[in-house]
């Protein structure tokens, strides 16, 4: 238990060692803000409203965390489109070549067009996650499909089971656990796809909500909501690796 800890007390010493040195050479420093200033930030952050009397940290985050569900509700179907490849040659025939250069194209090379299409509206944010992770969800369940054992496959056919139940009942539950890890290895990137278009078109959310606050370079309260959004990805990662120990303890055996 005392070894995982000991990265982060080494980081957050070294960082409050250099700000408490900058801070002692320059008083008015901005750059690196003491455990003082970073406590008075996340006061603000969570005590301030905005001019409708909401509390701009719980509001950006309920809107931002609609954005992400939404998104990552349409990557998951690229699961399924990746075990049917896996199981059909057909389908894989008809998607694989189209996914692999979707798969290639930057997400936020397409967000000016999606503004164009869509508007700056929450359609628009969803979108740029969603093809900026379900090409490579899917990618992925189509190599974890052709993986899954044939004899598995034989056995199933044998004992009279419909290619509904070989892709449901045979398939899918070998490829989920491993789609569910690649999914959460994503985060990090679909989070930064959609900080990156509420920092260009919103009017709430987290990523709106920095880069409104880099003009008054307010530090302090930049860095609580980076580590505000890293606690709630690290939390959400674990619980992800908790769905798959607990319902798929065979997985890593």
């Amino acid at each position: 238990m005392i070894l995982p800890v000991v990265p982060f007390a080494l980081f957050l010493g070294a960082y409050l060692t250099m700000a408490y040195l900058r801070h002692a050479e320059d008083p008015g420093d901005k750059v690196m803000p003491v455990l003082a200033q970073l406590w008075d930030g996340l006061v603000r952050a969570v005590t301030e409203g905005d001019r409708a009397g909401e509390i701009r940290l719980w509001a950006d985050t309920f809107a931002s965390a609609r954005r992400f569900a939404i998104a990552m509700a349409f990557v998951l179907t690229g699961v399924v489109l990746g075990v049917h490849m896996g199981v059909f040659p057909v389908i894989e025939a008809t998607f694989h070549r189209f996914l692999t250069f979707f798969d290639k194209i930057p997400a936020v090379a397409v967000l000016p067009i999606l503004f164009i299409v869509f508007g700056t509206d929450e359609l628009s944010k969803v979108a740029l996650i969603v093809i900026g992770a379900f090409p490579t969800v899917a990618l992925d369940a189509h190599l974890r499909a052709r993986e899954v054992p044939q004899e598995l496959i034989h056995k199933a056919k044998t004992l009279g089971a419909s290619e509904f139940e070989i892709v449901y009942r045979v398939v899918f539950p070998q490829v989920l656990p491993r789609a569910l890890d690649t999914l959460r290895l994503n985060f990090k990137a679909a989070i930064a796809l959609l900080l990156v278009a509420e920092s260009i078109a919103a009017r709430n959310g987290l990523g709106y909500q920095i880069f409104k606050v880099i003009r008054y370079f307010d530090m302090p309260l930049i860095l609580v909501y980076v580590l505000w959004i890293a606690t709630l990805v690290f939390l959400l990662d674990w619980l992800v690796q908790a769905v798959i120990r607990r319902f798929y303890p065979w997985l890593n055996q």
